[in-house]
């Protein structure tokens, strides 16, 4: 039996991972944030220690990005500080470590898609703790796969597509950023990559290993994003508020965002194989899965 520790196992894309299908003789360890506190960076070994694992795939992290400007220290914690324990102690296990990060790494000012090798300059806390994060797992062990992503969307948890369709409930009339350039990712489709990398990594210790970029196909604005989700709500019948586009600057947050967070995810074609989803079909399958089941 292969056991994979998953940490971060209720939010959007561990809750896909644990329901995703895996081989049969693979066993899932999702510890609840009591029994495993990424946080408490101190007793991350002595966890990993006693659980004979055979792979690490840490989705937990801090994800407020408004609130960590000014919640810094427990930012640091669990982006930088618990990946940086994470990788040494899969290296001293000698088992690999797949590690969820983020476009938040970028500034957003280059005109086209970032690459792996583009040079990182987060805007903000959220984005310079994850970078750190990054740089802790390249560092502390050689075995690893850090898998940027962007802009996710899924049935569970708080998300932009949630977001909506709340508020369209609620009123006649929304304004979303219009100058905001992204590619919407389905956590079901990031489930699925990180299920494929982390097998592949057990089973072949010539693996490709570094830094990958995997989001949906094609660009979208969050204007734009918003637009095609309630076009489909309209389609279905439901009744749909007027989106109105706005700048940037119309709507401050306390962290600044990228202004482009489109990734390319040619490298993580040509070495696993992987062809995304265009993001338009993963929003239909989300959004009846929310209506069909209602889930808030």
């Amino acid at each position: 039996m292969r056991r994979i520790l998953i940490t971060g196992g209720t939010g959007q894309v561990g809750t896909e991972l644990l329901a995703c299908r895996w081989p049969s003789d693979v066993e899932l360890v999702a510890p609840t944030r009591k029994e495993f506190d990424l946080s408490q960076c101190d007793t991350i070994a002595t966890y990993l220690s006693q659980g004979a694992f055979d792979a690490v795939v840490n989705c937990g992290a801090y994800t407020a990005v408004d609130r960590a400007e000014s919640d810094v220290l427990a930012a640091w914690k669990i982006n930088a500080l618990a990946p940086a324990a994470l990788a040494a102690a899969t290296k001293l296990a000698e088992i690999p470590l797949v590690h969820l990060s983020t476009d938040y790494v970028f500034d957003g000012s280059k005109s086209g898609p970032y690459t792996e090798d583009d040079p990182v300059a987060p805007l903000g806390v959220y984005g310079a703790s994850k970078e750190a994060g990054e740089q802790a797992v390249r560092t502390g062990n050689p075995r690893h796969i850090i898998l940027r992503t962007a802009w996710v969307f899924s049935p569970y948890g708080n998300n932009f597509v949630k977001t909506m369709l709340r508020l369209g409930k609620e009123k006649e009339l929304i304004r979303v950023v219009a100058d905001q350039r992204g590619r919407p990712t389905a956590a079901s489709d990031i489930a699925a990559v990180t299920r494929q990398v982390v097998i592949r990594l057990i089973e072949d210790v010539r693996a490709p290993v570094g830094t990958y970029h995997f989001v949906g196909e094609g660009d979208a604005t969050w204007y734009t994003f918003a637009r095609e989700l309630f076009a489909r709500q309209q389609l279905a019948g439901a009744k749909v508020p007027l989106v109105e586009p706005i700048t940037t600057e119309q709507y401050p947050t306390p962290a600044r965002r990228p202004k482009n967070s489109s990734l390319s995810t040619t490298k993580l074609e040509r070495d696993y194989g992987v062809k995304p989803r265009d993001w338009r079909t993963a929003l239909e399958v989300v959004r009846n899965d929310l209506e069909a089941n209602q889930i808030s």
